[in-house]
């Protein structure tokens, strides 16, 4: 098979699509002969040398996938060499193949086209464990997404307006802000030019947000706990603007309030496996009954995976870039 190699860690002409072995399915795996895979920010690090593979998944990039299952591994039941499916990676999905562990595929949802269900499981993952399983949003609350036009915001907006949330997104243009408010984003803040915790305490009458997903790290840190309301909690995703901040631990005693960081990658199996349970249970009914919808900016073959990674960097995209394989 082909997969997308990183012979030396650099730019994005550091993706070469070369002949590589076919990947063997062990015990509790599938073998996923892949449709298509998507770039997640971790794809990037990983190609910059910044973000290992655990040690045993695959070396090549590729969070998430779609396909259909092409071999079963031994001790594998419930599912059929054929099935549809997409998946959660720890590494491998810019390939043509990709064994899998049983424990991380999802069925394709009804409706939801075999190519654009690559879209879907990394950030449902991220997002229903973040939001909903550690900071447990709630209805009536109000959740701040930072980078609302992203991949993993567009997902965020969309969950939570499903069960009731009041959503607040930052974004830097007009163009994403107005996709946002069409997903059902109630507060618009363009950081470039307004500050979020002025306009989130302003739209909620001074209270703040409940919960705050942010992908920006150090950057937000203080601002990002100025903006919480009492008993509020930060959910940290991403390291985009930086790794260390200085959190003011009297405001955070004073609101009650909780700092969570997590990452999806290097997580146990069984970790793992209980997040897409919680998925399929929670979300997929979602997807099924058109709530929630996989966003896609565009797509690509997957040897120009270079080139989708120049599109993601510049950040001028909306939801998520597929990579469709040959």
């Amino acid at each position: 098979m082909h997969a997308i190699t990183i012979p030396e860690p650099g730019g994005p002409e550091s993706l070469v699509w070369s002949e590589v072995p076919d990947p063997v399915p062990g015990e509790g795996e599938v073998l996923v002969e892949v449709v298509a895979s998507a770039v997640n920010r971790a794809d990037i690090m990983q190609r910059q040398g910044f973000y290992d593979p655990p040690p045993g998944a695959s070396p090549y990039p590729g969070l998430e996938c779609s396909g259909r299952i092409a071999a079963l591994g031994p001790g594998v039941s419930g599912w059929a060499v054929g099935d549809e499916v997409c998946a959660l990676l720890s590494g491998g999905g810019y390939a043509q193949k990709v064994a899998v562990p049983v424990g991380q595929l999802l069925p394709v949802p009804e409706g939801i086209d075999l190519k654009q269900a690559a879209a879907l499981p990394e950030v449902a993952c991220t997002v229903w464990s973040n939001v909903f399983m550690i900071a447990h949003l709630r209805p009536a609350e109000t959740l701040l997404v930072h980078g609302g036009s992203s991949g993993i915001g567009t997902m965020a907006i969309q969950l939570a307006k499903a069960i009731g949330a009041k959503v607040a997104v930052t974004a830097g243009t007009k163009e994403k802000l107005d996709f946002c408010a069409e997903l059902g984003a109630d507060i618009l803040v363009n950081y470039r030019e307004q500050d979020f915790v002025a306009e989130v305490r302003q739209a909620t009458e001074g209270a703040g947000a409940d919960v705050i997903l942010d992908n920006m790290g150090a950057k937000y840190l203080d601002r990002n706990v100025q903006a919480l309301a009492v008993n509020g909690r930060l959910a940290i995703i991403g390291m985009q603007g930086g790794t260390k901040g200085e959190l003011n631990i009297g405001t955070l005693l004073t609101k009650r309030a909780a700092v969570t960081a997590t990452s999806l990658r290097a997580r146990p199996l069984s970790e793992k496996a209980a997040i897409v349970a919680a998925v399929r249970e929670h979300v997929w009914p979602l997807l099924v009954a058109r709530h929630v919808r996989p966003v896609i900016d565009r797509e690509l073959p997957m040897q120009q995976a270079a080139e989708a990674h120049r599109v993601v960097e510049a950040s001028g995209h909306i939801g998520k870039v597929l990579l469709v394989a040959p």
